[in-house]
Parts: C-alpha cells; structure tokens; sequence
C-alpha cells in the first residue's frame, strides 16, 4: 500500500465518520465534543455539512484506488484543513472555545495538512 494510498483513506475514514456523526446523531456529537446544543433549526446546517463530509470520503475512496490523483482534490482538501485549524484557532483565541475542545480537530487539521502536504511532494517531478 503506497503513502498516498495510506493517507487518502484515512482521511476518508475521518470524513465518513464525521459525516455519519452529524447526519445521524448531530445533537450527541456536538454535544460529546464538548459544543453547546445549537437550537434545532442549525441541524438542517449541520446536515447539509455531513452531505459534504460524506462525499468527500466517498470521493478519497475512489482516489486512493487511482494509479493517478487531480491535485485538484488534495489541494481542496489541504484547504478544509488549513480552514478547519484556522477557525479553531480564531474561536479559542477569542476565548469562545476551550483549547480541551479545540485541540483534537486542530492537531488534525495540522497532521492532515502535513501529510497532504507529503503527497504533493511526492507528485513533483523532481528538479534538477
């Protein structure tokens, strides 16, 4: 199993497992990762993001099968992350999340960036 392989399905799994989250149990999920229950209106939201979560990791599914990947798709998805670490680090620096909330999807953000980033290098044509 190659790096790129490797890398694209755990993201995968990542998005699929957030999707299901919040399509299926969005007030539980919120609520274990230690968010405030957003009034019942915001779940259409928050089910119009799962759609998104999920077809992403369909999507890196059906890549990581590929001999060859669009750059396209890993730098849209090195862009959620850069957004995802840059919102967590907004909110907790203005104090509306605790670090214990926001640590965990930030570390991600950053090591899914990180091994993004180590696929994009691979892809290069080497310089000489």
């Amino acid at each position: 199993m190659t790096y790129r392989r490797i890398v694209l399905l755990l993201i995968a799994i990542s998005q699929l497992v957030l999707g299901a989250l919040t399509l299926l149990a969005p007030g539980f999920f919120i609520s274990t990762m230690g968010l405030g229950t957003p009034p019942a209106d915001s779940f259409y939201l928050i089910g119009m993001l799962a759609a998104r979560f999920l077809a992403f990791g369909v999507a890196l599914i059906v890549l990581a099968r590929r001999e060859h990947v669009d750059a396209l798709w890993l730098q849209a998805m090195l862009a959620i992350q850069l957004i995802d670490l840059g919102v967590g680090m907004y909110y907790t620096a203005i104090g509306v999340l605790p670090l214990t909330v926001s640590a965990f999807p930030m570390f991600n953000a950053v090591l899914f960036s990180g091994l993004l980033l180590g696929i994009r290098r691979q892809q290069q044509p080497a310089m000489a």
